[in-house]
């Protein structure tokens, strides 16, 4: 305990993130779970995960699943794949790779197309991939890959895979809550995202916003007990009770962090709030001769990368303990061709 900093300090980082003491507080009582008032904070929170979606939404609905992101995307791919199925995934970065480690885990077929580090998948790359192949039945995309800080092209990429007939399916961790998503125009089967990033939550569940009519078919797809999306999701239609045991503390301050939210100003504000902390966080760093991996073009309000200095004088390690010992904490890099750190803008932090 005395190597820990006696100020709190700021997250600059994608999630967990830097919440605010309300949310904090949220979790100072307890709840049990399976009384009539924790029921209908339960039913507050799909509902106000719901809203969250643009226009269209009136198709879907929301189920929280405990656990982190990576249990999310697993519970997607497993429940809403058939064993018929076949995913083309889309990476470029860690997590498009750890999904398609997924499938293989699961045992699902899957068609990847890797882009690297550097480059967002396109439209195009995904029209030419499922007409090259009839057996892909789903895509997977990565909405704000932070392993570089890319934000991909989502609505060509919705287009796409609605033109050849396809089912989408989205991993927004990173980007829910601060990018609108409509719906009705960037349809999708499934999405999923988590308590503890763009929502200004604390860990310990994420969510899944489906189609109705996909959870209600997607009954004995899941190769798992505990990441079966379906019989999650009719737990809660039949009793309003999570399954296992739900993480009651963490539901108590997502709905404060929802509250919060709303009170900004909904996705839009808060996406302009995390614009606003990228672009002084990047002219800073650049008047200081930091140089970002991404052209303004790519660069998410997520999330930044920046190279390490060639200078041999520069050590990561010791750049973040001279961080840490001011109070901030950030990312090293997790690219496979350069060195980098990453630095987020995210969570109850301001310009």
């Amino acid at each position: 305990m005395k190597d820990i900093p006696p100020v709190e300090p700021i997250l600059l980082t994608p999630g967990p993130l830097t919440t605010s003491r309300a949310v904090r507080a949220a979790m100072l009582r307890d709840w049990g779970s399976w009384d009539d008032d924790f029921r209908a904070m339960t039913r507050q929170l799909r509902a106000d995960l719901l809203a969250l979606l643009g226009a269209g939404r009136e198709a879907y609905d929301c189920v929280p699943m405990q656990g982190s992101g990576s249990y999310l995307v697993e519970a997607m791919l497993g429940s809403f794949v058939p064993w018929h199925g076949k995913v083309l995934v889309l990476a470029n970065g860690a997590y498009g790779q750890r999904a398609a480690r997924t499938l293989d885990v699961i045992g699902l077929p899957f068609t990847l197309i890797d882009m690297g580090d550097f480059l967002p998948p396109r439209g195009e790359d995904v029209a030419a991939a499922l007409a090259a192949d009839p057996e892909i039945t789903h895509v997977l995309a990565i909405h704000c890959e932070t392993s570089s800080g890319i934000l991909n092209p989502l609505a060509e990429i919705a287009a796409a895979t609605a033109a050849a007939g396809r089912k989408l399916l989205i991993d927004s961790m990173s980007a829910f809550g601060a990018i609108a998503i409509d719906p009705a125009w960037l349809p999708f089967e499934a999405l999923v995202s988590s308590a503890n990033k763009c929502l200004e939550g604390v860990p310990g569940f994420g969510f899944v916003l489906a189609r109705r009519r996909a959870l209600a078919e997607c009954a004995g797809n899941s190769p798992s007990l505990a990441l079966d999306v379906h019989a999650q999701w009719l737990s809660f239609e039949q009793t309003g009770q999570w399954r296992f045991t739900p993480p009651t503390h963490v539901v108590a301050a997502c709905l404060e962090a929802l509250a919060e939210h709303a009170a900004e100003g909904g996705v839009a504000a808060r996406g302009a709030r995390y614009v606003a902390n990228r672009d002084r966080l990047v002219a800073g760093m650049r008047r200081l001769g930091f140089e970002t991996l991404l052209p303004e073009a790519w660069m998410s309000p997520i999330i930044v990368t920046f190279l390490s200095p060639a200078d041999p004088a520069f050590d990561f390690a010791r750049f973040y303990a001279a961080m840490k010992a001011r109070g901030f904490l950030i990312y090293p890099g997790k690219l496979t061709l350069v060195e980098s750190f990453r630095i987020g803008c995210i969570g109850q932090i301001d310009p």
